[in-house]
């Protein structure tokens, strides 16, 4: 993370969540002030807008991937929007949006590092694996599949170019997970993906968790693509979302790993989704992501401004 150029992304998709809310995500965090946020820590922030495209006319619909069309159609425009934006030399930060957004960010960041000759690492920060394929999923909700489809796991349309790399599953880690299908469980085992469940982070702590995460990807000269749901985080403090599940991360472990993260220089790029202002408590969601957001960007504690000030 040596740029002090950031652009950000918006993704007004849903349709890979199976509810409605999450397209309004984008308009939530600009509300709760992410470009104030960066711009008063040194950094200038482009808003590239949020992406548009038309569904996907070769992209046929399906009940084991419902939505396809659209989702595909955000995918290849995200990718290549992704890419553009970090081969000049900033870097991109997409506010989403549902999860299946980064089946569009996280291969644009790959053909990124292909190019440099530097190795992928994702962080996935979430309660839930998303390591499903149509075959396997119980709802067909594309926003659970990410993860298997940038790996190269369920290549089940030719969303992208099947010639483009993939993500080693080895190169991801799982933070925070809390909700796996048994089918789910067997693929991530067989992959070699790493987890580190809720129970890894109440055993171990999160500092050592994240000290391993960051020891593989600097031994390797890798670049790091951070994907945070809001799910992660517990829903009594994060309310907006589709998906809550309980026992998640309080704000402080969430804190920390921002932190640690913006310690080490080596995050490339930032997903930021899940968010559905519907369902959020007068925008507390919202503020907390950009309040995370801001310190992967180098907020520290005693930065932040206390209720007396």
């Amino acid at each position: 993370m040596n740029s002090k150029d950031i652009t950000l992304i918006g993704v007004p998709l849903e349709e890979g969540s199976g509810r409605g809310g999450c397209a309004m995500g984008p308009a939530a965090f600009r509300l709760a002030g992410i470009v104030k946020s960066l711009e008063g820590l040194g950094f200038r922030v482009s808003d590239s807008g949020d992406l548009r495209p038309e569904p996907a006319t070769d992209l046929e619909e399906r009940q084991d991937a419902k939505n396809l069309p659209i989702v595909g159609a955000f995918a290849r425009a995200l990718e290549n929007r992704t890419y553009e934006k970090a081969k000049a030399g900033t870097i991109p930060v997409i506010m989403g949006g549902d999860h299946s957004l980064s089946m569009g960010s996280v291969p644009g960041m790959a053909r990124y590092a292909a190019g440099i000759g530097r190795p992928l690492f994702v962080l996935w920060i979430d309660a839930h694996a998303d390591f499903n394929s149509p075959e396997t999923s119980p709802s067909g909700n594309i926003h659970g599949m990410p993860v298997a489809f940038f790996t190269g796991q369920a290549e089940f349309a030719p969303i992208l170019d099947r010639d483009r790399p993939m993500v080693d599953p080895r190169n991801v880690f799982q933070i925070g997970i809390r909700s796996v299908d048994e089918i789910e469980r067997k693929m991530i085992a067989e992959h070699g993906v790493n987890v580190f469940d809720m129970r890894a982070i109440d055993e171990n702590g999160i500092a050592a968790i994240m000290l391993q995460v960051i020891d593989r990807v600097n031994a390797a000269n890798g670049l790091l693509h951070v994907s945070l749901d809001v799910d992660f985080l517990d829903p009594d403090i994060a309310p907006g979302v589709g998906t809550t599940v309980p026992g998640g991360a309080t704000f402080r472990e969430a804190h920390l790993i921002m932190e640690m993260l913006h310690d080490t220089g080596l995050v490339c790029s930032l997903d930021l989704v899940e968010l559905n202002p519907f369902l959020d408590d007068r925008g507390k969601s919202a503020r907390i992501m950009v309040e995370l957001t801001a310190s992967l960007f180098g907020r520290r504690v005693l930065d932040r401004p206390t209720r007396s000030a």
